[in-house]
């Protein structure tokens, strides 16, 4: 059993009536074996345990944010730009790394994030012309239309007005939201196309923007943007100093997520 087949357990189930008998198998598992499993799972890796429940959707990620950022602590003694910096500096500079890479972790090909285009409403401004008809000496009366002397557009004044509405966004087409799967959608390999044409069979290859993960992840400038906003930290420092620590962050994350997994298997094996 993994960690990707508990998010059942956690769900509500509608009651199957049948006359067909329970199955006896003894090696099967039980609701109650699940649960102590989880139990013990999340005594011996709590902090893993609670990184997958929050990514799922089942629990809140109060708790492990919490275990995530003692971790960072830890990790932040062997790179002198956070080590150094003032404690109620470093505090925010690492809630901040906190947040960033907890939100780098639980991305994936299916998950999707606000359009930074229209802010999530879906909407953006545009300059528009429009023909707009006025009336300066009022609307034509009823007899102009039956006269052949004059006409009502003769009354009619027509003036071209700049405005500005809303319209659809183009980069999401209007919903707000934008799908993080790349390219290759999801898969993380794509069609090796020199290769195909050289041995006339399609060969796959590993996508090179995603580099197989099946997801964009997370750029390193807007991390940054959130951490300058607390600091005053230089962009070359950042890219060097500080963008190796955000990546260890994210990697704490998956490696205690993959211990997890190995304990919740050992258990229930």
């Amino acid at each position: 059993m993994n960690l990707e087949s508990i998010a059942k357990y956690f769900a509500p189930k509608s009651p199957m009536l049948s006359d067909s008998p329970r199955a006896t198998a003894s090696d099967g598992l039980t609701g109650t074996d699940i649960m102590a499993a989880l139990g013990l799972v999340n005594a011996k890796c709590g902090f893993g345990f609670d990184l997958y429940l929050a990514k799922i959707g089942v629990s809140t990620p109060d708790r492990a944010m919490e275990l995530l950022y003692e971790s960072a602590e830890r990790l932040s003694i062997r790179f002198n730009i956070v080590s150094e910096l003032s404690q109620d500096v470093r505090k925010r500079v690492l809630e901040v790394l906190c947040a960033f890479a907890y939100q780098d972790y639980t991305r994936s090909a299916a998950s999707v994030r606000k359009c930074s285009c229209c802010d999530g409403t879906g909407f953006t401004e545009a300059q528009v012309f429009t023909n707009k008809c006025s009336y300066p000496w009022g609307k034509p009366p009823y007899w102009a239309k039956m006269s052949r002397a004059v006409r009502p557009s003769h009354w009619e004044c027509w003036s071209e007005i700049r405005e500005v509405v809303k319209v659809k966004c183009s980069a999401c087409n209007g919903k707000g939201v934008i799908s993080n799967s790349c390219r290759c959608n999801g898969k993380g390999k794509v069609l090796d196309k020199e290769t195909s044409e050289r041995l006339g069979i399609p060969v796959m290859k590993v996508c090179d923007r995603c580099s197989g993960k099946g997801y964009a992840r997370m750029k390193f400038s807007t991390v940054m943007e959130g951490v300058r906003a607390v600091a005053d930290i230089k962009k070359t420092v950042a890219y060097e100093q500080l963008k190796p620590f955000f990546e260890e962050l994210v990697s704490e994350c998956h490696k205690q997520e993959s211990y997890a997994d190995v304990i919740l298997s050992r258990v229930t094996r």
